[in-house]
C-alpha cells in the first residue's frame, strides 16, 4: 500500500469513529448480544459441557479398565554377609550387599453385571443434561426479559424528559413574563417568586429524568457485559396508540400456552423423571455384582544366578477370575438410599406445582397489568388533551393578565400530573402486553 492509499484509508477510518461510537441499539440488538455475551448464560452453557463430561464418564463405565504397575528397587545391607531372598518357590543366597529388584503387573476389571445400575446412571445423566440444557434456556428467557424491562423503562424516562422540557420552557416564559409584569406593577414580587419556584421544580423533574435515564442505561449495559467506557445509547421509537390499544391476549391463552413451551416447566417435569430413575437405581442396590478380573505379572532380582531374560520368562505369572458380591446387611445404606430417593421424588413434585402456580401469578399480574393500564391510557389521554387545552387558554389569559398566579398554578400542577399518568400507563400496557406475548412462545417486539 503506497503512503497516499494508506492516509485515504487513515482518513476514512477516523471519519468512520463518531459514528460507531455514536451506535444506537434496538431491543434486538440488545438481545442478541446478550444471548452471547452475558455471564450468567455462558456459565450455564459450561456446566451444559459438563453434563456431556459426565455422561462420557458413566459410559465409560460398562467398559473394562486396565492398568499396569511397576517397580524398581535397590537395597543395601552393608553389615549382613549373606543375603536371602524368596521369590515365588526360589531362594537365593548372595554376599552382595547391594540387590536390585524390579516387578511388574498388568491388572484388568470388569464388572460384568451390578444389578443394571451402569445403564441406569447412563439414562439419569441423559434427563439431567437436558434439564441443564432447559436451565440455559430459562436464564435466556430470564435475560430477555429483564432488558425488555429495562429497555421500555428507558423509553419511558426518555420521553418523561422530553415533556419535563416542555413544561419548562414553559414555566420559564411565564417566569419572565411575570418579570414584566412585577416591573409594570401588576404582579407582586411574592407571585414572581412562585413562578420562579415553578421553573426551578420543572428543571428539577429534567434532571430527575436523566438520571433515571442513566441509571436504567448503566443496569442494562450490565446485563450486556458493557464495561463505563463504552458510549450506550437506545433507539427506540416512540409507541403508537395502535400499539398501546392492540388486544390483549387472555391470562388463559397464555398460560396454557406457557405450559407446554416454558422451559422452567419442562425441567420441572423432567426432574420427577429423574427422581424416578434415581429410586430405580437405588433400590438395585440390593443386587449382587458379577465382576471379572484377570493380572499378569513379573519380575526379578539381582541376587539369582539367572540373567533377566530367563528371570522374566519364569517367573511369568498370569491369573483370572470371576467375582460375586452379594449384600446381607450393609448398615442400612441402601434403604436409607431408597428412602431419600423417594423423598426426592416428591420434592420434585412439589417443585414442578410451585412452578405452575408462579407461573399463573406471573401471567396473571401482567394480564392485569396490561388490561388496567390500558383502560387508564384511553382516559388519561382524554384527559391531557382537555388539560392542554384548557392550559394554554390559561397561560395565554395569564400573559394579559387576566389569570392569577394561584390558578395558573394548578393548571399547571395538573397537566404535568395528567402527562405523567399517560405516560406510565402507555409503557405500562406496552411491556405488559409484549411480556404476556413472549411467554406465550413469541419473540418480544418493540
Amino acid at each position: 500500500m503506497n503512503k497516499k492509499a494508506f492516509l485515504l484509508t487513515i482518513a476514512i477510518i477516523l471519519q468512520m469513529l463518531p459514528v460507531m461510537a455514536q451506535k444506537r441499539w434496538t431491543l434486538k440488538d440488545c438481545l442478541d448480544y446478550a444471548l452471547e455475551n452475558n455471564l450468567q448464560i455462558q456459565k450455564s452453557r459450561v456446566s451444559e459441557q459438563q453434563g456431556d463430561v459426565a455422561l462420557w464418564q458413566d459410559k465409560g463405565a460398562l467398559f473394562p479398565s486396565l492398568s499396569f504397575s511397576g517397580s524398581e528397587s535397590i537395597g543395601l545391607r552393608p553389615f549382613q554377609e549373606n543375603t536371602a531372598r524368596v521369590y515365588g518357590d526360589q531362594v537365593t543366597v548372595s554376599s552382595n550387599k547391594f540387590s536390585e529388584s524390579g516387578s511388574y503387573g498388568l491388572n484388568a476389571n470388569w464388572t460384568i453385571w451390578n444389578g443394571g445400575i451402569n445403564h441406569k446412571n447412563i439414562k439419569a445423566q441423559k434427563l439431567q443434561n437436558e434439564i441443564t440444557q432447559l436451565s440455559t434456556q430459562q436464564s435466556e428467557l430470564t435475560i430477555q426479559e429483564q432488558i425488555a424491562q429495562l429497555y421500555v423503562q428507558i423509553l419511558y424516562s426518555t420521553e418523561a424528559k422530553q415533556v419535563n422540557e416542555q413544561l419548562s420552557k414553559t414555566a420559564k416564559s411565564q417566569y419572565e413574563r411575570g418579570q414584566q409584569m412585577m416591573k409594570q406593577g401588576q404582579m407582586s414580587k411574592a407571585d414572581v417568586a412562585q413562578l420562579e419556584a415553578q421553573w426551578k421544580s420543572a428543571q428539577y423533574d429534567i434532571v430527575n429524568s436523566e438520571t433515571q435515564v442513566a441509571n436504567f442505561k448503566r443496569q442494562l449495559k450490565a446485563l450486556l457485559e458493557l464495561d463505563l467506557n463504552t458510549p450506550f445509547d437506545v433507539a427506540g421509537t416512540e409507541p403508537t396508540d395502535e400499539q398501546v390499544m392492540a388486544p390483549i391476549p387472555s391470562a388463559e391463552s397464555v398460560y396454557e400456552q406457557a405450559l407446554k413451551s416454558r422451559p422452567e416447566i419442562r425441567s420441572a417435569e423432567l426432574s420427577i423423571e429423574a427422581a424416578d430413575m434415581n429410586v430405580d437405581i437405588a433400590k438395585r442396590g440390593y443386587y449382587p455384582t458379577i465382576g471379572m478380573s484377570a493380572n499378569i505379572s513379573d519380575n526379578h532380582f539381582s541376587t539369582s544366578q539367572d540373567n533377566v531374560g530367563k528371570q522374566m520368562k519364569s517367573n511369568l505369572n498370569m491369573s483370572a477370575g470371576v467375582n460375586l458380591s452379594v449384600p446381607i446387611f450393609d448398615n442400612r445404606r441402601n434403604k436409607s438410599a431408597v428412602e431419600r430417593a423417594k423423598l426426592e421424588k416428591l420434592n420434585s413434585q412439589l417443585d414442578l406445582q410451585d412452578k405452575k402456580n408462579a407461573l399463573s401469578s406471573t401471567i396473571e399480574n401482567y394480564w392485569l397489568n396490561a388490561n388496567s393500564s390500558q383502560q387508564r391510557f384511553v382516559s388519561a389521554r382524554a384527559k391531557v388533551q382537555s388539560l392542554e387545552t384548557s392550559y394554554e387558554l390559561l397561560n395565554a389569559q395569564f400573559q394579559n393578565g387576566l389569570k392569577n398566579i394561584v390558578e395558573l398554578q394548578q393548571g399547571h400542577d395538573n397537566l404535568v400530573s395528567a402527562k405523567q399518568d399517560e405516560l406510565q400507563s402507555k409503557y405500562t400496557t406496552l411491556l405488559n402486553m409484549q411480556l404476556l406475548k413472549f411467554y406465550s412462545g413469541e419473540a418480544i417486539k418493540m
